[in-house]
């Protein structure tokens, strides 16, 4: 093997081209970084923003709960007219719940496929009732449940995503639940 020898003038030119090579490497590598960084920022998932995915996770939850204290009602209730309401609530609820999963789909959020600890809770409590006492205290129940969910859809209601558009969708539905159970409270009410 033979040794190259360079001179100071050749050594000085070989360092920059070196550190240009370099500098080009780094910059690449800087560049492949921040696309892929745009590429996952622009996905559904990052589009939707974390309060729309936590609010459309906790809407199905919701559903999910509304459609089982729909079921209950009509088979604990004693009124007809708490029957009736479970009925409701629970084919409104379970198309709300379809349009919420697909907005949750198409966003790139994984839909929970139950309700929350809470409202698991909530439904055990509510189905060791039966009668009259089952109908005052679902009614109470529905009153405060929606008073909730209205303002809460009506807060999301004001963004522009997907997320947003299924909350502006589904007030109008929700304030008519809140209603019709202020109806039902005031109707036991009268009737004790």
């Amino acid at each position: 093997m033979t040794k190259l020898e360079l001179g100071a003038e050749d050594q000085v030119r070989l360092g920059y081209e070196i550190g240009s090579v370099l500098q080009t490497r780094e910059f690449a590598m800087k560049f492949t970084s921040l696309a892929i960084i745009a590429i996952f920022t622009a996905s559904p998932a990052f589009a939707a923003g974390k309060p729309s995915q936590t609010f459309l996770k906790k809407a199905i939850e919701g559903n999910y709960a509304e459609v089982q204290m729909g079921k209950l009602a009509q088979q604990n209730g004693q009124s007809p007219d708490v029957k009736k309401y479970g009925q409701m609530l629970s084919d409104d609820h379970s198309a709300a719940n379809q349009k919420a999963m697909d907005t949750a789909k198409s966003l790139g959020v994984t839909p929970p496929d139950g309700p929350s600890a809470k409202q698991k809770a909530d439904y055990a409590k509510m189905s060791k009732m039966t009668g009259a006492r089952f109908d005052r205290e679902f009614a109470a129940h529905m009153v405060a449940d929606h008073q909730k969910d209205v303002a809460e859809y009506k807060k999301e209601a004001k963004q522009s995503d997907a997320a947003g558009q299924y909350a502006k969708d589904e007030v109008d539905v929700l304030q008519k639940h809140l209603d019709a159970a202020k109806s039902l409270r005031n109707t036991k009410s009268s009737a004790r």
